[in-house]
């Protein structure tokens, strides 16, 4: 796992991955209280797994799709 990105990606990604978290423990809250449908706790599991691993992303510096060989624009 080599640093791929730079500064700016590495902080887009830690915000990015932040928002999601942020969404996905609103999703599951929603979910728990029983204003949204049951559905929502999975949408929300995802978030916070997916939100996790951009964050992991930016504090490492590397990026999984970066590795893969395909150019990202930022």
């Amino acid at each position: 796992m080599q640093c791929n990105i730079d500064s700016r990606g590495r902080v887009a990604r830690i915000v990015t991955g932040l928002l999601t978290v942020a969404v996905g423990i609103g999703l599951i809250v929603a979910a728990q209280a029983g204003s949204l449908p049951p559905w929502t706790l999975w949408a929300g599991l995802g978030c916070l797994g997916g939100g996790a691993f951009s964050i992991f992303e930016g504090v490492k510096g590397w990026c999984v799709v970066r590795a893969m060989g395909f150019k990202t624009p930022m």
